[in-house]
C-alpha cells in the first residue's frame, strides 16, 4: 500500500526554540517536569525555525525529501501533523503560512519519543483524515465516499462503516475501541469489495479490532483505506496516494 524510505536521520541535543524565541535549559525543563513550574506559553515550536536550522525547504522544492518526521518529548511543542508549502491546507493544525513559499506540500509530524506506536498510528491517522476530508471536499451526498467511510454507528444509526480513528464502528465516544455491543457495519464490503460494493453487511463488536488495544484498531483502520485501482469521480481508489503525497490533492 505505502513505502517510506528514510533518507537522513540526524539526533540534535538541543530544546526547540519557541514562537516567542524562548528555549529551554536543562534546569528550566527540569523544573517543569518536577512541578516547579508550568510548562511555558506559548508552547508551540517555531517550525520556522526548525526548517531552516536543518536547510529542510530547499530539499523538499529539490525533491531530496518529502516530508519530516520529529521525535521529541513532553512540552517541545509539536503539533501532531502540520502542512506547509504553496497551497498548504489543515493537516490536524493551521498550515504553517512561513512555509508557503515552497512549491511543493509537504507534512510534518510530530512524535513524542515517550509515547508507543499505537499513538504514533493516532497521529498519522489524524493526518489521513485531514487529507482524505479535504481531497473529497468537491462532491457531497453518497458521491463523498469519505463521509461514507468515516460513518459510525453513533453517528449514522443503521448506516456503520468503518468510523474514524477515534470512533470504531460501535463506539459511543472518543477512544472507545473495547465497547462489546454488537452493531451492523459495512467495513468488510470497504475491505473486500470497493469500489464495487455487494452490500456486505456484517455484525462487529470490539474483537474485530483489537478488544480496545490503540494499535491493533489502529492498524485495523488503517488496513480498511481502500487501496484499489482506477477513479471514482475523478479520485483515485487508491487513497494512499493523496495521504502520502498531499500534492496530489485538488487545492
Amino acid at each position: 500500500m505505502a513505502r517510506v524510505d528514510f533518507v537522513q536521520r540526524v539526533e540534535v541535543d538541543d530544546f526547540p526554540v519557541k514562537v516567542d524565541g524562548f528555549r529551554y535549559t536543562p534546569q528550566t525543563y527540569l523544573d517543569v517536569l518536577r512541578g516547579a513550574s508550568q510548562p511555558r506559553q506559548p508552547q508551540d515550536a517555531d517550525y520556522a525555525a526548525i526548517l531552516a536550522r536543518f536547510n529542510l525547504l530547499p530539499k523538499i522544492a529539490g525533491g531530496e525529501i518529502d516530508e519530516v518526521w520529529l521525535f521529541a518529548f513532553p512540552n517541545a511543542g509539536l503539533y501532531e501533523s502540520v502542512m506547509g508549502g504553496a497551497g498548504a491546507f489543515w493537516c490536524n493544525a493551521p498550515p504553517l503560512k512561513s512555509a508557503a513559499a515552497c512549491p511543493r506540500r509537504f507534512v510534518v509530524m510530530g512524535f513524542n519519543f515517550e509515547r508507543g506506536v499505537g499513538e504514533m498510528l493516532e497521529s498519522y491517522g489524524h493526518r489521513a483524515e485531514s487529507i482524505m476530508l479535504k481531497t473529497f471536499e468537491p462532491l457531497s451526498g453518497e458521491a463523498n465516499l469519505w463521509t461514507r467511510f468515516i460513518r459510525y454507528e453513533k453517528s449514522a444509526p443503521g448506516r456503520a462503516a468503518v468510523g474514524n480513528i477515534h470512533y470504531a464502528p460501535n463506539s459511543e465516544r472518543d477512544y472507545d475501541w473495547n465497547n462489546p455491543r454488537p452493531v451492523l457495519s459495512e467495513c468488510y464490503d470497504w475491505l473486500l469489495n470497493f469500489p464495487n460494493f455487494k452490500g456486505d453487511v456484517r455484525t462487529v463488536a470490539a474483537a474485530e479490532w483489537g478488544s480496545g488495544n490503540i494499535r491493533l484498531h489502529h492498524q485495523w483502520w488503517m488496513n480498511h483505506i481502500p487501496h484499489a485501482a482506477g477513479r471514482k469521480n475523478g479520485i483515485h481508489n487508491n487513497w494512499w496516494q493523496y495521504i502520502l503525497n498531499p500534492n496530489n490533492v485538488d487545492a
